[in-house]
């Protein structure tokens, strides 16, 4: 069980709404992005009125397909103005997504919640020994780098995510602390960033969807488990949609992760992932 704060993560409780606040100009879905204190904090506050239970915070977009690598001084610039903008008016959790150790720190020392590094702890080196020494809560993503070595089926994803597991593990991190992601769309054959896994056994949209349909095998972990399928190219793939028109889609694939045993649906849209967690607690 992971219990942030108030907040109880675990299986036998309501799954956990995430809602995703991108303060990356980047960022691939542009409604998300929010760069100014006002915007923020009301996005923040909105959030927090309308059903989320934590806020996660990406100053950097790793979106694979796109060109987003910025310094790490304007990455920590970013996060400073946000972190301090949804404290204003919201008092959920904070969830930081980086996977730079230096960027970790400042939003440790400024007292956030959780890491979520879409690497599983795996592109920088000092990352696990940054968060072992805070005693933050720590979400790590299955990650293969570009090898090409990884397989797109579930035991690859699997694999990943129990070597990620193993490195937090020896560095210190408790087991309870460990929250684990199966990293929807980050599986590829190509990218333009360093952030995705390579791999050319499946289709990348094929492995996103079979990931889902096996969600319950994680249980194997006894970790929490975060997804996050909003507005997800895998679903603009499948329905030959923008990510501007995948509000429905979004939400039937976050109730279907539910049900599968999802435990954090990590969103751009809190309303109708609020809804489609309703739906689900009348079958659980």
């Amino acid at each position: 069980m992971v219990s942030i704060g108030k907040l109880e993560i675990r299986m036998g409780v309501p799954a956990r709404i995430m809602g995703v606040i991108n303060v990356s100009p980047e960022s691939f879905y542009k409604k998300s992005i929010r760069t100014t204190v006002q915007e923020i904090a009301l996005t923040a506050s909105e959030m927090q009125d309308r059903g989320a239970e934590m806020v996660d915070i990406g100053a950097m977009s790793t979106a694979p397909y796109l060109e987003t690598v910025i310094t790490v001084e304007q990455e920590i610039k970013r996060l400073r103005l946000a972190i301090e903008a949804v404290r204003r008016d919201c008092s959920l959790p904070i969830s930081v997504d980086t996977l730079r150790s230096e960027v970790a720190e400042e939003a440790i020392s400024m007292g956030i919640d959780v890491i979520n590094d879409i690497s599983g702890l795996k592109y920088d080196k000092k990352m696990a020994d940054v968060i072992s020494r805070s005693g933050s809560y720590v979400i790590v993503s299955a990650y293969g780098g570009q090898s090409g070595a990884v397989s797109g089926h579930f035991a690859g994803t699997m694999n990943t995510l129990n070597e990620s597991i193993n490195i937090a593990r020896k560095a210190g991190i408790c087991t309870d602390d460990i929250i684990i992601d199966p990293a929807i769309g980050f599986f590829r054959a190509s990218g333009k960033n360093p952030f995705f896994t390579k791999m050319t056994d499946l289709p990348w949209y094929v492995r996103d969807i079979e990931v889902i349909s096996n969600l319950k095998r994680l249980q194997v972990f006894s970790m929490p488990i975060c997804i996050s399928v909003s507005r997800k190219s895998f679903l603009g793939n499948i329905f030959n949609l923008a990510s501007e028109d995948l509000l429905i889609p979004s939400a039937l694939m976050e109730l279907t992760c539910i049900l599968n045993g999802a435990n954090i649906i990590r969103t751009h849209d809190v309303v109708e992932t609020s809804y489609a967690k309703m739906v689900s607690d009348l079958f659980t």
